[in-house]
């Protein structure tokens, strides 16, 4: 009866897809949903690629996700991923569903698949992977993931025991998940920018696991990250298994060194949270097998998704989007610092406005008081817009910040806050917008782009 109502389930998810198609939804998740209602087992009987990676963390997972479909992809290896879904079950069912025949045939040998943390429990104990990784354990949203340790505890929880973890060793939260799994450890060298102080609002882990004293750091990068140590018991952050080291901003390049060699990569962005994105991508390639050679070829080809961060030149111009995560602080503070560190003068755009959540339910908005807003507030920062239905919370949090009040302007409606920037010659234009407002934030581009275009004629 189980297997019957798994093809029955299979057979419909099947079918609603060219449906969807007709009737122009997008229901990335539809089909995985419809299977899940009729057969809740749907996970334990759909066939699965012999081999499968899973990406998980609080930032990052989605990149590093595309990153090693892209890798994969080069040499014509068809990868099973869920770029197109979402990463809960019902996003996970839907990418099975359409790698298998209508006889449950599997037609993929290699999955890659994106996973959030809290569906863990849901997911791995049917699709359980030979690898996964952890980019980052972090605060998130309040209603959600707030705490990370309990968000780890989750993941601990869900692992199955076959699975070899590729855990950030810069992360101290992440390495104390699963500790009876194999694992393998990467991170970053000492850099040029680190410090040994937190100036962040937001510090995860304060106090050694082990003795309860409070750590101190070799070099620290950020929030919590970096080299740490307990200066009573002896705790430590763990040893590279691949270590990032050299980093050249200038150039665009970082070796990463292992047991077995080393290789120099190409820097798909000079923010910290992609050179860390990098060094990821070769542990995991690594892990898979590939020579450093091989490696350097494929990074070479790759590019950031432009969703995430996108630059072109408008008439006298720069625009510049950078997607800063909905109700995530620590996401938030991670791009003011990297745009403020920027040299030139800057105006902002303010749109990290969570379109979705307004319609059905109000916001939580603590999460701006555990955000560096203090970080936009620099003299080549000549003039920040808030828009979209939290416009007066952001202006409240930015002059509670210090930035001067002739500085900051309100617009409610996104598009015509795009004609009150001032377009100065010569000034980077920058867009912070988060992931329910990418196609509005297309769009704000569009006119930003055209308004800079006809002022430069």
């Amino acid at each position: 009866m189980s297997k019957l109502r798994f093809f029955i389930a299979l057979w419909l998810a099947k079918l609603s897809q060219p449906v969807l198609k007709i009737t122009k939804h997008n229901g990335t998740n539809f089909p995985g949903e419809l299977a899940l209602k009729i057969c809740p087992e749907f996970l334990k009987y759909i066939a699965k690629p012999k081999r499968i990676i899973t990406v998980t963390g609080t930032n990052g997972k989605t990149t590093v996700n595309n990153l090693i479909c892209d890798a994969l992809e080069m040499d014509g290896t068809r990868v099973l991923n869920n770029r197109a879904g979402s990463n809960i079950n019902s996003g996970v069912a839907t990418s099975l569903i359409n790698g298998v025949t209508i006889f449950n045939r599997e037609r993929f040998e290699t999955a890659v698949l994106e996973v959030d943390e809290r569906s863990s429990k849901k997911i791995y104990p049917f699709v359980q992977p030979d690898y996964t990784v952890i980019t980052n354990l972090f605060r998130d949203s309040i209603m959600r993931n707030a705490h990370p340790e309990f968000i780890a505890g989750i993941l601990s929880e869900s692992f199955p025991a076959k699975t070899k973890l590729i855990l950030n060793a810069d992360d101290l939260i992440s390495v104390g998940v699963a500790p009876q799994n194999p694992r393998a450890y990467y991170g970053i060298e000492r850099m040029d920018t680190d410090v040994a102080e937190c100036h962040n609002l937001i510090r995860d882990i304060r106090i050694c696991p082990e003795c309860s004293t409070e750590l101190k750091y070799d070099y620290l990068r950020y929030h919590h990250i970096g080299k740490a140590y307990c200066p009573k018991c002896g705790f430590k952050s763990p040893d590279y298994d691949y270590a990032g080291a050299e980093v050249d901003v200038k150039n665009m390049r970082i070796k990463v060194k292992d047991a077995r060699g080393e290789g120099t990569y190409k820097l798909l962005s000079d923010s910290v949270f992609n050179i860390y994105n990098v060094v990821t991508l070769v542990a995991v390639l690594r892990e898979l097998g590939f020579e450093h050679e091989e490696i350097e070829k494929r990074v070479e080809k790759l590019e950031i998704v432009k969703s995430r961060y996108n630059e072109e030149t408008a008439g006298k111009n720069r625009v510049i989007m950078q997607m800063a995560k909905d109700r995530n602080a620590l996401a938030c503070s991670r791009a003011f610092d990297y745009v403020q560190s920027r040299e030139g003068e800057k105006e902002l755009l303010l749109m990290m406005n969570n379109l979705n959540d307004e319609r059905g339910w109000s916001e939580n908005t603590c999460w701006l008081y555990d955000c560096d807003f203090e970080l936009l507030n620099r003299e080549n920062i000549l003039h920040i817009i808030c828009t979209g239905p939290r416009a007066l919370d952001y202006r409240l949090r930015l002059l509670l910040a210090g930035v001067p009040e002739e500085k900051i302007d309100c617009e409610k409606d996104e598009l015509t806050a795009a004609e009150k920037l001032w377009h100065k010659p010569g000034t980077d234009i920058y867009m912070f917008y988060g992931t329910d407002t990418v196609p509005l934030a297309m769009r704000v581009k569009a006119k930003i782009k055209a308004i800079c275009e006809e002022a430069a004629k």
